[in-house]
């Protein structure tokens, strides 16, 4: 399905009703009131996502950012605890990964195995850590998409520039180059000749970056992006005139747009691949008709969506934690039992 509009929310109208912003809080009130839901955005403060999501909040629910850089952990004989900003983790109900901020090796590892460690522990989150790396890495999100037979862009990834060069030709001569972690379409370079090629794949050998080739695949200079959330999913239409590239961010223009099943099911499989239950999934169709992925995103924005839809998906986003939150009390329930 393409979407609904039976709770339609302008992007424009969701942000002037947010709450102001002197009222907006980094940390809950403890203790946390009976009966009241909590659903903490793990993040890098209070943007935009978390307070279209406090908007959005039933009234007797509670959204709390949650900061990656505020996580902390301690351990001793038979038990483990997980917080942040100090409260502890398995205070909320539900917790909302977002892209996980720059930092050191060191910090961006520690992140993701408190939270790694807290959902080991029975805390519900959408999505998993485990699903978070495996959508950041591009070469290891198109390598499980290709393993699970799912119609990628022909890609090569590797370390040494004269075999990036050698991949550069076998690809044809016009290639994608892409960072292994990014999005937005930021740092990614179309190389259509052998000397810019070379001078760029030098380049980034010598920052110490790993290359990462794609073909590039002709088309209209439009693709698909599809917002799955649990077994909803909202799909709009990309294009630029100005870039190749068609990122919203980017100077990209959106239109709402219906697609059919099978290419639903494709974006549906794709998240799967990753174990994503919320996911932004980008299609690209070739001059022929044949539908590519070009990439999962586990931490998706939707504020774009939102608007070109006019609907409310931070509400959508809303019900799907809730049944997340839901159905992992009753499997901790089950283990207690």
């Amino acid at each position: 399905m393409a979407h609904h509009v039976s709770d339609t929310q302008p992007a424009d109208a969701a942000s002037a009703k947010t709450v102001s912003a002197g009222t907006l809080r980094v940390e809950p009130t403890l203790p946390k009131r009976s009966g009241r839901k909590r659903f903490g955005i793990v993040g890098g403060g209070n943007g935009w996502y978390v307070r279209d999501l406090q908007r959005a909040a039933a009234a007797d629910e509670e959204v709390v950012a949650v900061p990656y850089t505020r996580l902390l952990a301690e351990a001793a004989s038979s038990r483990c605890a997980e917080r942040s900003a100090g409260i502890g983790l398995a205070e909320y109900d539900c917790l909302l990964l977002r892209a996980v901020p720059a930092g050191t090796l060191q910090q961006i590892v520690f992140r993701l195995d408190v939270l790694g460690q807290a959902a080991r522990s029975g805390v519900a989150m959408v999505n998993s850590p485990r699903t978070m790396e495996i959508a950041v890495d591009k070469y290891l999100a198109t390598a499980r998409l290709a393993a699970a037979g799912l119609p990628v862009p022909e890609t090569v990834v590797c370390q040494r520039a004269d075999e990036a060069l050698a991949a550069y030709e076998r690809l044809g001569g016009d290639v994608v180059v892409k960072p292994l972690f990014g999005s937005e379409g930021q740092g990614m370079h179309r190389v259509t000749s052998t000397a810019t090629a070379a001078t760029l794949f030098g380049e980034l050998v010598e920052n110490g970056d790993v290359l990462y080739l794609q073909r590039f695949i002709p088309h209209a200079g439009r693709d698909f992006r599809v917002l799955t959330i649990g077994d909803d999913a909202l799909v709009m239409a990309r294009t630029n005139r100005h870039d190749w590239r068609t990122n919203i961010s980017l100077g990209g223009s959106a239109e709402a747009v219906t697609l059919d099943a099978e290419t639903i099911d494709l974006a549906r499989r794709a998240a799967a691949v990753t174990g994503a239950t919320l996911a932004g999934v980008d299609l690209l169709p070739d001059g022929d008709g044949a539908m590519y992925v070009l990439e999962v995103n586990a931490a998706p924005g939707w504020r774009a969506l939102a608007g070109t839809l006019n609907v409310d998906v931070s509400r959508r986003v809303l019900d799907h934690l809730r049944q997340v939150a839901a159905s992992r009390e009753k499997t901790n329930a089950a283990s207690i039992c």
